[in-house]
C-alpha cells in the first residue's frame, strides 16, 4: 500500500507581495506623518520665533562700542580704555584686496548664496565624515554677522536655530555689501582689535588702505582663531594660514600668478602702531590717562568705555615725555649708587639647553612671562658670569656679552664666588639689563620710587605728571595718593605766616640747639638737629631760609603759634587734619602730596592766588561735540586771593635767593636763569627727598623715596636726588621761554637797608629778634615786647630756651591772639 503525500503549505505569490506593499505603504504614511509633523512643528517654531527675532536697527544704524580715548592738550593719544578698539570704515573705503582676502578665507560664494551655503554645508559634512572629526565648519559671513551682533557663542540647538532664522532675516533686509561692511568692521581680530582697520594698525602700524595682498591675507586668516592665528601670538601659524589664503585668492582669480608669487615672497614686518595695545603710545602718559579715567568714571560709570568719549587733558606731550625720562633717569642713578642686591630670581637652567634653540627659547619665554621688562629695562637670563665677563640671553639667537669694567664694578660683589647664594650672579640668574652708551649694563629693578608734577601757576593746569617709575608695576599714583612728610619743603609757608605776624626777612633769630624735656612735651624729650649738626649763633630769617636751618624754623613757629600756622597753611590748599599744631610742624612733620606742594608753591609764583590744580580741559563725544569744558580760577581774580600780595612778593624774593645762593643754587647754576625760585626738602634720616621750584610761568615738585618708608641713605638729600629731576625737566620745558622779571613791588611794602617791611610793621616796630639776648634799650621794639610777654620770656625779646617759662606749658599750646 502506497503512502499518500500531503503537500507543504506555502503562501500564494500574490498574498506575499501584497504584505510587502502594505508595509511600505504604512512606512510611507508614517514617514509622511513625521515629515508633516516636522513641518508643522517647524512652522509653529518659525511663527513663534520670527516675531521675537531682534530688530536690525543696530545693524542698519550701526554704532559700534567705541572706547574712551585720552589725549594731551596738543592732541597726542596717551590712553584708551574699553575692550574694543576699532576704526569704522564705509564699504567703499575698504580696499578691494582686503575684501578679496576675506572672501577667499571665509566665504568665497558669499555673493551667490542666500545666507546659507548649502554646497558648503554638504562639502563640510562629507569632509568631517571622512575624517571622523569636526575639522570643517560651514558658517557663512552672514551667519557670523548674526552671531557677532546678537547671539552668544554657546553651542546649543536653540541658538543655532535662531542663528539660521536671523541669517535669513539679515539677508532679506540688507544688501550683500552692507553685510560685508558690517562683518569687516565688527569681527574680532585679536589684541583687542575689532575690525580690519583697527587690526591693520595693531599689527602693521598702517591704515587699511595701504595693506598689500600679503598683509591682507595675514589679516584675513585671523578670524579662524584670533588668539592662535594672530601674527603676534604665533607668527609661524599665522604665516601658514596666510599662505593658504593667498593660494585661494589665486585660484579664485583675485590674484594673478605674478601677484601671488610677489605676495608669497614679501617679508611681513610687524610694527604695531603707537596708540594700540600692542604698540603702546607715542609718549608715556599712563598716570595722566588713568587719573583722567577715574575723574570721568564717577560721571558716566561703565558707559564711559563704549560711548566714544574723548578726554583732552592739560598735559603737554613734550613736557610729559621729558618728565617721564627725568624720573626714570634719577631713579636709575640712585639705583646704581646703591649696593647691588643680587639677581631678581635664580632659575634651574638645564645643562646644554643652549645647544637646543627651540628648547632654550621656550625656557626663556617662561622666564620673561613671569619677570617682565620695564620699558628700556630688559629682562635677561645669565648664561655665564665671571669677574671679567657676564653673558646674558634674551633669546637663543641673542646672547649679550658685558665686559665694561665700570658696569662690572656695580655688580662686583655678586660676581665673587664667595658671595651669598641669593646674591650671586651665576648661570640661570634672572637680571635686568639696559643699554649703556655703546654697550649694556646690569642693573636691578629699582626699589626706590619717585614722582613729579608740573603745573601752570596762572590757572593750575597740570603740564606733566609722573606718578612712579613704572605704571605697569603698580598704578599707585604718588603725585596724588602718596601722603609723605615734606621736610624743609614746608618752611616757606611757615615763614610766610610769620611775615603777617610782624617778623621780617631781617629779623635776627637764634640758630643754637633747641630741646624740650619730656615734661614740656608731655611725652618724650625732643632734641631736633640741624642738617650736618652745625649751628650758628644768629641768622636773619632770609639767611636761615637760604641755609634751611631747622632751629630757626622751630623758633619762628613757636613765636607765631603752631595753631595759627596750622590754620594759615590751609590757605595754600594743605589739609588741616594732616598738619598737626605742634612745633615739629616747622620741620615738615605733617603730610602732603606732591600735587599739594606744587599747588601751594603756585601761590608764591602767581602773586598770592590759590588756583586749584586741574587735569581735564574738555570732554567731547565721538562726533567732537563738547560735553564739558573746564573753567578754572585764574590768578588775578581777587576771589581767589589766598595771602597778602606783599607776603607773596617777599617770599618770592626770598625763594629766588634760595635758588641764587642757598640750598637750591645748583638749579640756577645749571639752568642759567635769574627767574628761578625754589626750596629743597629732606626729612629725618633722609626718608623723603623733595625739591619744589618755579618761574612765574611754571611750577613743579619732585619727590623721591621708598613706598614703605625707610632711609634713602645718610648722604641722600632733596638737593641731590630730587632736584636733578626738576632741573632736567625745566631745562627742556623752559627752552625758548624768555626770562621774566619779578613782579612790581606791591603797595604797603617798605624797603629799608635793602630789606622789606610791611607798612604796619615798619623798622623799629617789627619783630627784630627771636631767642637772642636783650638788645640795648634804644633798640627795643614794642611788638617784640608784646610777643615776648605772651610767650613768658623775661628779657624783653622773643627768646626760646630749654626753660620755656615759669608755666612749663608745652610751647605749641601758646598762640598769639591777633
Amino acid at each position: 500500500m502506497s503512502k499518500s503525500h500531503t503537500p507543504s503549505k506555502k503562501s500564494p505569490p500574490s498574498q506575499s507581495g501584497s504584505s510587502i506593499l502594505r508595509f511600505f505603504v504604512k512606512m510611507g504614511i508614517f514617514c509622511g506623518g513625521l515629515v508633516l509633523c516636522g513641518i508643522l512643528l517647524a512652522g509653529m517654531a518659525l511663527a513663534l520665533a520670527w516675531p521675537n527675532l531682534p530688530d536690525l536697527h543696530a545693524m542698519t544704524d550701526y554704532r559700534p562700542r567705541v572706547p574712551l580715548r585720552v589725549y594731551t592738550a596738543d592732541n597726542v593719544l596717551i590712553g584708551e580704555f574699553g575692550e574694543e578698539r576699532r576704526n569704522v570704515l564705509r564699504f567703499d573705503e575698504i580696499p578691494d584686496v582686503m575684501k578679496s582676502a576675506v572672501l577667499a578665507a571665509e566665504d568665497d560664494r558669499f555673493y551667490e548664496h542666500g545666507g546659507i551655503d548649502w554646497m558648503g554645508v554638504a562639502r563640510a559634512g562629507l569632509t568631517n565624515l571622512v575624517s571622523m572629526s569636526k575639522s570643517q565648519g560651514a558658517s557663512t559671513i552672514t551667519m557670523q554677522v548674526a552671531r557677532n551682533f546678537y547671539l552668544s557663542s554657546e553651542k546649543t540647538y536653540s541658538r543655532k536655530f535662531y542663528e539660521l532664522l536671523l541669517t535669513f532675516k539679515i539677508e532679506s533686509e540688507l544688501t550683500k555689501n552692507q553685510i560685508l561692511e558690517l562683518y569687516m568692521n565688527q569681527i574680532y581680530l585679536g589684541h583687542r582689535a575689532y575690525g580690519f582697520a583697527a587690526a591693520s594698525r595693531t599689527y602693521f602700524g598702517k591704515p587699511l588702505s595701504e595693506v598689500t595682498a600679503a598683509e591682507a591675507a595675514m589679516l584675513a586668516g585671523i578670524p579662524k582663531a584670533p588668539s592662535r592665528y594672530n601674527p603676534i601670538a604665533n607668527y609661524k601659524r599665522a604665516e601658514i594660514r596666510q599662505h593658504y589664503i593667498l593660494g585661494r585668492m589665486q585660484s579664485l582669480g583675485y590674484l594673478t600668478h605674478a601677484e601671488y608669487e610677489q605676495a608669497m615672497a614679501q617679508k611681513i614686518v610687524m610694527k604695531p602702531a603707537e596708540g594700540t595695545p600692542a604698540g603702546g603710545y607715542a609718549i608715556h602718559g599712563e598716570y595722566v590717562a588713568e587719573l583722567a579715567r577715574q575723574l570721568l568714571y564717577g560721571i558716566y560709570q561703565d558707559e564711559l568705555y563704549s560711548r566714544g568719549i574723548n578726554i583732552y587733558t592739560t598735559v603737554l606731550s613734550k613736557d610729559q615725555e621729558v618728565a617721564y625720562d627725568a624720573v626714570r633717569d634719577a631713579v636709575l642713578q640712585y639705583t646704581r649708587r646703591a649696593v647691588y642686591p643680587g639677581p631678581e630670581a635664580q632659575l634651574d637652567m638645564p645643562d646644554g639647553i643652549e645647544n637646543n634653540p627651540e628648547a632654550l627659547d621656550e625656557f626663556l619665554d617662561a622666564a620673561f612671562e613671569k619677570y617682565t621688562d620695564s620699558d628700556d629695562l630688559l629682562t635677561a637670563v645669565v648664561l655665564s658670569a665671571t669677574p671679567n665677563e657676564i653673558k646674558v640671553m634674551r633669546s637663543a639667537s641673542e646672547v649679550i656679552s658685558i665686559t665694561d669694567k665700570k658696569v662690572l664694578n656695580v655688580v662686583a660683589r655678586s660676581l665673587n664666588p664667595k658671595a651669598a647664594e641669593d646674591k650671586r650672579l651665576k648661570r640661570g640668574s634672572v637680571v635686568h639689563i639696559r643699554k649703556f652708551g655703546d654697550g649694556w649694563e646690569v642693573i636691578n629693578m629699582p626699589a626706590v620710587q619717585a614722582a613729579f608734577v608740573a603745573l601752570s601757576p596762572q590757572d593750575g593746569a597740570i603740564r606733566a605728571m609722573v606718578g612712579g617709575f613704572d605704571f605697569y608695576r603698580g598704578k599707585f599714583n604718588r603725585v596724588t595718593q602718596a601722603w609723605r612728610q615734606p621736610g624743609s619743603n614746608i618752611k616757606p609757608f611757615v615763614y610766610a605766616a610769620s611775615l603777617e605776624r610782624g617778623l621780617t626777612p631781617a629779623t635776627q633769630i637764634s640758630d643754637q640747639p633747641f630741646q624740650l624735656t619730656a615734661a614740656q612735651t608731655g611725652s618724650k624729650p625732643w632734641s631736633p638737629k640741624n642738617y650736618g649738626n652745625t649751628y650758628e649763633p644768629m641768622l636773619t630769617m632770609r639767611q636761615a631760609l637760604y641755609k634751611s636751618k631747622n632751629m630757626v624754623s622751630i623758633r619762628i613757629l613757636q613765636a607765631i603759634g603752631p595753631q595759627y600756622a596750622q590754620e594759615y597753611l590751609t590757605r595754600f590748599g594743605f589739609d588741616k587734619a594732616r598738619q598737626p599744631a605742634v612745633l615739629p610742624l616747622a620741620l615738615g612733620a605733617g603730610s602732603v602730596t606732591p600735587l599739594q606742594l606744587a599747588g601751594a608753591y603756585a601761590v608764591f609764583a602767581n602773586g598770592g592766588y590759590r588756583v586749584a590744580p586741574y587735569l581735564i580741559d574738555r570732554v567731547t563725544d565721538s562726533s567732537g561735540k563738547v560735553l564739558m569744558q573746564s573753567k578754572p580760577v585764574v590768578a588775578g581774580d581777587e576771589a581767589a586771593r589766598a595771602i597778602d600780595p606783599r607776603t607773596a612778593f617777599v617770599m618770592d624774593d626770598m625763594l629766588r635767593g634760595v635758588a641764587t645762593s642757598g640750598t637750591a643754587a645748583r638749579a640756577r647754576a645749571m639752568l642759567k636763569r635769574s627767574d628761578l625760585a625754589g626750596k629743597t626738602g629732606t626729612t629725618n634720616e633722609s626718608v623723603d627727598a623733595w625739591f619744589s621750584g618755579y618761574t612765574p610761568s611754571l611750577v613743579a615738585t619732585a619727590w623721591m623715596g621708598f613706598d614703605q618708608p625707610k632711609s634713602l641713605g645718610s648722604r641722600e638729600t632733596g638737593g641731590g636726588v630730587a632736584m636733578p629731576i626738576w632741573v632736567e625737566y625745566m631745562s627742556h620745558a623752559l627752552k625758548g621761554v624768555p626770562e621774566q622779571k619779578q613782579r612790581p613791588r606791591p603797595e604797603g611794602l617798605i624797603v629799608d637797608r635793602g630789606e622789606y617791611y610791611f607798612s604796619e610793621f615798619p623798622p623799629g616796630q617789627a619783630v627784630a629778634r627771636l631767642g637772642l639776648s636783650a638788645p640795648a634799650p634804644a633798640e627795643t621794639d614794642q611788638l617784640g615786647d608784646f610777643l615776648n610777654d605772651l610767650v613768658g620770656g623775661s628779657d624783653k625779646s622773643i627768646r626760646v630756651s630749654p626753660n620755656v617759662g615759669a608755666s612749663q606749658q608745652a610751647p605749641w599750646t601758646q598762640q598769639i591772639p591777633f
